[in-house]
């Protein structure tokens, strides 16, 4: 098969398309063909060996967005069919290899792909869809009526974890660029605030959650926004030193957070995408071989919505 993979952590440099053994599914897997794989900022860190290196070994094939068919399935494996069309974030932080044109992992990691997305948007949906979904539900448990405020609203997280938390009944409020502000409010966003022109932690106060997907000072202040008792959940708390000592300080609680492979919360999503409640936007797709492109385009940090490897044909 095909893959892009690295023989050593670095720059886009690192990342060559190479032939290499397809793997084989063993007892409780299954083998799914990909065809859109998506790109996310951890990909990048990943690559650079910043993020998660001591659970990875060289030679390593990046990403863990995936979309595609079922082309095997292991031993005992009953969840899904040859055929089925399924979307997942199999083994994160463990390698997926989902930048190559097949991939293994236990079906319980994996979803059905809902008719109303394509290819490309599945793929698009689960590690990002997932990071909004937990840290929303599990971590933060939004209920009807609470405010919620969502830094770099737009993105890849962000632009998912708003209309989640519109769908629990929350008043929203979004950080963006101003030219994304429309699309935010076609998301369902309340508020929207400039963090280009305002700093949020003046202009927003009394909020019940605020997710943070920025480390440094800018996690800090975000805490600044909640309302005593209030909680930030933050996927980059070991980046923002201080964060829970600030905390305490200010009488609001602090959580990090990573994601987790998840079948009943890729279910929930799916759930709400064939309700209607639910969209996921492509920025853009780029072929696999182009994936240091993918890789340029996102360290930017100026994505609106997910950027996705076009891998295969859809059959």
């Amino acid at each position: 098969m095909r893959a892009i993979q690295q023989a050593e952590w670095g720059g886009t440099e690192t990342m060559a398309l190479v032939e290499t053994e397809a793997p084989e599914p063993v007892f409780g897997e299954v083998l799914v063909k990909v065809v859109a794989a998506g790109v996310n900022p951890v990909d990048v860190y990943t690559r650079q060996g910043v993020a998660y290196n001591r659970v990875l070994d060289l030679p390593f094939v990046n990403g863990w967005d995936v979309a595609g068919v079922v082309e095997q399935v292991g031993y005992g494996t009953t969840r899904f069919q040859v055929g089925d069309r399924v979307l997942g974030m199999p083994w994160f932080p463990r390698a997926a290899g989902a930048y190559a044109e097949y991939t293994t992992a236990p079906a319980r990691h994996f979803a059905r792909m809902p008719d109303e997305l394509s290819f490309a948007q599945a793929a698009a949906l689960p590690l990002a869809g997932l990071t909004a979904w937990q840290m929303l539900t599990e971590v933060a448990r939004v209920e009807p009526g609470q405010r919620v405020l969502i830094a770099g609203a737009a993105g890849g997280v962000g632009h998912l974890a708003v209309q989640i938390a519109k769908a629990r009944g929350a008043h929203v409020i979004g950080t963006a660029r101003a030219a994304k502000h429309a699309f935010l409010a076609g998301l369902g966003a309340d508020e929207t605030v400039d963090h280009t022109t305002t700093d949020a932690s003046a202009a927003v106060r009394d909020v019940d959650v605020v997710i943070q997907m920025f480390g440094g000072e800018s996690g800090l202040k975000a805490l600044e926004c909640l309302r005593p008792g209030g909680i930030l959940v933050s996927g980059q708390a070991a980046w923002t030193p201080g964060l829970h000592e600030r905390a305490a300080e200010l009488s609001v609680r602090a959580r990090g957070y990573l994601v987790d492979p998840d079948a009943a919360g890729l279910e929930a999503l799916t759930d709400l995408v064939r309700k209607g409640r639910l969209t996921v936007h492509i920025d853009k797709e780029f072929p696999l071989p182009q994936a240091a492109q993918a890789h340029h385009l996102i360290a930017q940090g100026r994505t609106t919505g997910k950027v996705v490897l076009k891998v295969a044909e859809p059959t």
